[in-house]
C-alpha cells in the first residue's frame, strides 16, 4: 500500500481516527471489562458468535475476528472449563472440531446481550426519526466502504422507484459525472429537470424507472418514459463504481428493452455523448444503431451528442 497522497487523503485518516476516540470512549471499550460484565471485548465477541451461529470452529472465529489464534485458543479453553462451550468432531470430517455455546454458556451471555442492546438505545435515545435515518444509512456506508471487496458476483435487486430516490439518482448523476468526465452544475440541472417531469408527467402504464440495490444502498438506475405511442426514450442510465463490472448497465437497458416491446413500443430511442464509451459499448451491444451526432457545448466542455435508435 502506497503512503498519504493528499491533503484529502490525511483528513480522510483523521476523521477516522477521531471517530475511534470517540466511538470507544462513548462505548467505554477501553475499559478492562464490557458493560460492567465479567468479559473483555474478545471474550463477549466470541460468546457472540457462537451464540448466533452453528457449527463454528476455532478456525472460523480467527478469519472472522482476526483475532491470535493463541489468544483465541486461551479464550476457548477458559469457556470450555467454566461449560460455556463444547467441543465435538464434525460430521464426516474428525479432523475439524466444531463449538456448541452451551445453555450455561447462553445464560452468562444474554445479561451482556442485553446491556448492550440498552446502551445502544440510549445513544440513540432522542435523535429525531430524520436523524435516525441518516444516522443509519451513515453506518452502512462506513462498514461497505471499509469491509473486504464484496466478490463480483455479489447480487444486486431491482425495483421501481419511491419517494426519496429521484432527488438521489440527481444528486449522484451530478457527482459522479462531474468527478469522472468534468461536467458542472448545468448537467445536474438538467438531470432534475428531466427527473422532476418524469415525476409529475409519469404514466405507470407506459413508463417506468428500474432502481438497482445492493446491500441496502442505490447503486444504479434508468428510466423508460413515452416520447408518443410508437415511440419510447431510455434516459439518465447510470451505474454506481462500487457496482460496476456486475453487468448492472447490461441488464437496466435488456429491462428498458423489454418494457418498451411488452408495451407495443415500436422504437426505443436515446440520446447520449461520445465520452460515454461504457454506456455507447452497452447500447450498441443491445442492438441500437447511432443514427446522428452533433457536436455541442454543454456542461462545460466541448461534446458530440449522438443519437441511437433500436427497432423492436
Amino acid at each position: 500500500m502506497g503512503g498519504i497522497r493528499t491533503s484529502s487523503d490525511s483528513d480522510a485518516v483523521e476523521a477516522l481516527r477521531r471517530f475511534s476516540r470517540f466511538y470507544t470512549r462513548r462505548l467505554g471499550l477501553l475499559d478492562d471489562v464490557l458493560l460492567k460484565s465479567e468479559f473483555s471485548l474478545t471474550e463477549a465477541r466470541v460468546l457472540y458468535e457462537l451464540s448466533r451461529r452453528e457449527g463454528l470452529t476455532a478456525a472460523d472465529l480467527v478469519r472472522e475476528l482476526r483475532a491470535d489464534a493463541g489468544y483465541l485458543s486461551r479464550i476457548l479453553k477458559a469457556f470450555e472449563a467454566r461449560g460455556f462451550v463444547t467441543r465435538a468432531p464434525a460430521p464426516g470430517d474428525a479432523r475439524q472440531t466444531l463449538l456448541t455455546l452451551t445453555d450455561l454458556g447462553r445464560a452468562a451471555y444474554n445479561p451482556l446481550d442485553r446491556a448492550a442492546r440498552d446502551q445502544a438505545a440510549a445513544l440513540l435515545d432522542g435523535l429525531a426519526p430524520d436523524d435516525l435515518g441518516r444516522l443509519t444509512a451513515a453506518l452502512k456506508t462506513v462498514e461497505r466502504l471499509l469491509d473486504d471487496p464484496a466478490p463480483a458476483s455479489a447480487p444486486y435487486t431491482l425495483r421501481t422507484h419511491r419517494v426519496g430516490d429521484i432527488g438521489w439518482i440527481v444528486h449522484r448523476q451530478g457527482v459522479l459525472y462531474a468527478r469522472e468526465y468534468g461536467w458542472d452544475e448545468t448537467y445536474e440541472a438538467l438531470v432534475a429537470e428531466i427527473a422532476a417531469n418524469f415525476v409529475k408527467n409519469f404514466d405507470p402504464a407506459r413508463e417506468r424507472c428500474w432502481v438497482a440495490e445492493r446491500e441496502g444502498e442505490i447503486v444504479g438506475s434508468v428510466f423508460l418514459v413515452k416520447e408518443s405511442d410508437a415511440v419510447a426514450r431510455l434516459r439518465l442510465l447510470y451505474v454506481e463504481p462500487s457496482a460496476r463490472g456486475l453487468g448492472l448497465g447490461r441488464r437496466l437497458t435488456r429491462e428498458c428493452i423489454r418494457f418498451a416491446r411488452a408495451k407495443g413500443y415500436k422504437t426505443l430511442t436515446l440520446w447520449t455523448n461520445d465520452v460515454l464509451v461504457s454506456a455507447r459499448r452497452i447500447y450498441e451491444s443491445a442492438g441500437f444503431r447511432l443514427v446522428s451526432e452533433q457536436p455541442h457545448r454543454s456542461f462545460g466542455r466541448d461534446l458530440v451528442g449522438q443519437t441511437w435508435e433500436l427497432e423492436l
